[in-house]
């Protein structure tokens, strides 16, 4: 694994107006969550630095992981600078990482995954890309497409046989057979 970058080891420090949310991100954190990740910043400091893509054109950092602790050192500890680190990916590629990151920690709103793999799936990724870069199975990947209830969720779906004899069954007026 001689390929692993670290930009861990790369952090800097930037002015927290320079710092914004992405539009796209399905985790979401209860108060009690929220209040307890405050006191953790409390009590051990920024342990981890926000994990950003840098939008040269805007000369902004848009948060790919860390949106919970960037909104507590706006908003509580009112600080003027955070700690970044930068990766540079395609909006395709920062979606599945905000996944991947939130994925190993929590949990996901149901509505939010549903409209992000709607969108990757939109943007030509397969089911088996979304399931390798997400982390989920392909049943996890039908769920989340049937509860946007868009029909073009499937266009690019192959059904299985089955669904094929199934279908020609019911509607050739054969179901009571």
């Amino acid at each position: 694994m001689s390929n692993i970058t670290f930009p861990v080891m790369e952090p800097k420090m930037i002015p927290i107006n320079k710092v914004v949310a992405n539009d796209y991100n399905p985790n979401k954190v209860a108060p009690p969550e929220f209040d307890l990740l405050v006191t953790s910043i409390k009590e051990d400091g920024m342990t981890q630095p926000i994990v950003t893509y840098y939008d040269q054109e805007n000369d902004i950092y848009i948060v790919i992981d860390g949106f919970h602790r960037y909104k507590a050192c706006k908003e509580v500890f009112k600080l003027k600078k955070v700690p970044v680190v930068t990766i540079n990916k395609s909006l395709s590629n920062r979606m599945a990482s905000t996944v991947r990151h939130n994925r190993a920690r929590g949990t996901h709103q149901i509505k939010s995954m549903a409209d992000l793999v709607l969108s990757l799936s939109q943007d030509g990724w397969s089911d088996e890309s979304i399931c390798k870069h997400l982390g989920m199975s392909i049943e996890e990947v039908i769920k989340l497409k049937q509860a946007t209830g868009l029909r073009e969720a499937f266009a690019s779906h192959t059904f299985s046989k089955s669904w094929d004899d199934f279908e020609k069954k019911y509607y050739s007026g054969e179901k009571g057979k």
